[in-house]
């Protein structure tokens, strides 16, 4: 049986990035925390935390972290059955991708937030890679492009975001005023989010029938900046068109592929738990996303 202050100890750790300020939360001394995380080392029998700076939960840690998690959210589920209504709040950690988090994400679950006490711990990621953070138990839940369940877990579809390839009139003009081709390409500045960020090169290929051997890229990963990067001129970009509509409504944005679009669908998975509070979330948010986004099929 794991002593649960133990792994609470651990836990915080891992969350709060290192032994101090896990002390601080839980109103021990820095000692004392390592005194916990190392008997519970003992009574797993190996390492759960490399101590590093920040330390990192070994494979075996992030099984503990998940199972604690787990029974968090079940532990909060309880109290109002026993009849302990606590005043406090619910944290929720969930994985999301950048472009959710700057368009649909909170108007699709405003009212549940206005009804519900509860937190949220959002960690942002590219969309094809926040399953991992489920997987590793980093978070409840996920939004993702994978369709297929992760084990343990249940998924359900969300909807569809387009993206297309916007600039300016004077950046086309500028750039492509013999019309989008591989030469204008290799040497026109391109925004990008991050090096993980690939659907540029997806749409392009699509366009030209082969990518451009490389691309002048200018990276920002900040979703809430891309519409005013692109539309001060210095760069063309993706974005999705829930973001972009407002540029196009007020003619500040021109498709440089008319035509063509990268379609990312969107899902969300969670822990298959018995957890009332995480299956209201969960039923909030398919409600809103599907409300929010196209939908498809």
């Amino acid at each position: 049986m794991l002593d649960y202050k133990l792994v609470e100890a651990f836990a915080v750790v891992a969350a709060e990035g290192g032994f101090e300020k896990a002390a601080k939360v839980l109103h021990l001394t820095q000692s004392a925390v390592s005194q916990r995380v190392k008997l519970l080392e003992e009574q797993a029998g190996g390492v759960l935390l490399v101590r590093s700076s920040p330390p990192v939960p070994t494979p075996a840690g992030r099984e503990m972290l998940k199972h604690y998690r787990q029974v968090r959210r079940l532990e909060e589920d309880l109290d109002p059955g026993l009849g302990n209504q606590s005043s406090g709040f619910t944290t929720l950690s969930v994985g999301i991708n950048a472009d959710s988090l700057a368009t649909w994400f909170f108007p699709a679950i405003d009212s549940y937030l206005n009804e519900e006490p509860i937190l949220l711990d959002l960690s942002a990621d590219d969309q094809a890679q926040t399953h991992k953070m489920l997987r590793n138990g980093e978070v409840l839940g996920c939004i993702s492009d994978r369709s297929e369940p992760i084990q343990g877990c249940r998924v359900e579809y969300l909807g569809d975001m387009d993206y297309r390839l916007y600039a300016t009139s004077d950046y086309r003009t500028k750039w492509f005023s013999e019309g989008v081709c591989l030469d204008a390409l290799n040497a026109a500045p391109i925004l990008i989010f991050n090096r993980k960020d690939s659907m540029h090169s997806v749409l392009l290929s699509g366009v030209l029938g082969e990518q451009p051997s490389s691309y002048n890229g200018f990276y920002l990963p900040s979703s809430e900046k891309f519409g005013p990067t692109i539309a001060s001129g210095r760069v063309c970009g993706m974005m999705p068109d829930q973001q972009a509509v407002e540029y196009m409504e007020r003619g500040e944005l021109v498709d440089l592929c008319p035509g063509h679009t990268f379609t990312v669908r969107l899902h969300w998975h969670c822990w298959n738990l018995e957890s009332g509070q995480l299956g209201r979330f969960t039923d909030a948010l398919v409600a809103g996303a599907r409300r929010e986004l196209k939908q498809v099929g």
